[in-house]
C-alpha cells in the first residue's frame, strides 16, 4: 500500500491543475480549474476534496480553493452526447 493517501493524490492533481492555470488572470485561473474539475473528475473526486479542504491547510493551492468554493454552478464543457452512454451518436454526423 502506497504511504500517500487516496486524498492525497486529489490534492497532488488539484495542485498540478492550479500550476497549468497559475499564468492566467486570477479570475480566468479560477473558473478554469472549476471547469476542468467539473469536466475530468468524479463527483465522488470532487466531493472528497471539497470535504478536505478545511483541513488541507496551506498544502491545497489557493487557486482550487477558491474553484472548488466557487458559488456558480459551472455546467460540464464536455457535450451530453460524449458525457452520457445513454446518448451515445445524439449530435453526431450522419456524413459517410
Amino acid at each position: 500500500m502506497s504511504a500517500t493517501s487516496s486524498t492525497d493524490k486529489l490534492v497532488r492533481m488539484a495542485n498540478q491543475i492550479a500550476t497549468f492555470f497559475r499564468s492566467y488572470p486570477e479570475e480566468e485561473a479560477v473558473a478554469g480549474i472549476r471547469k476542468h474539475l467539473v469536466a475530468y473528475w468524479t463527483p465522488t473526486m470532487r466531493a472528497r476534496l471539497e470535504a478536505h479542504a478545511p483541513q488541507a491547510g496551506g498544502r491545497l493551492d489557493p487557486l482550487v480553493v477558491a474553484a472548488i468554493a466557487h458559488p456558480a454552478a459551472v455546467p460540464s464543457p464536455v457535450r451530453s452526447a460524449t458525457s452520457d452512454p445513454h446518448r451515445l451518436g445524439e449530435g453526431a454526423s450522419d456524413a459517410g
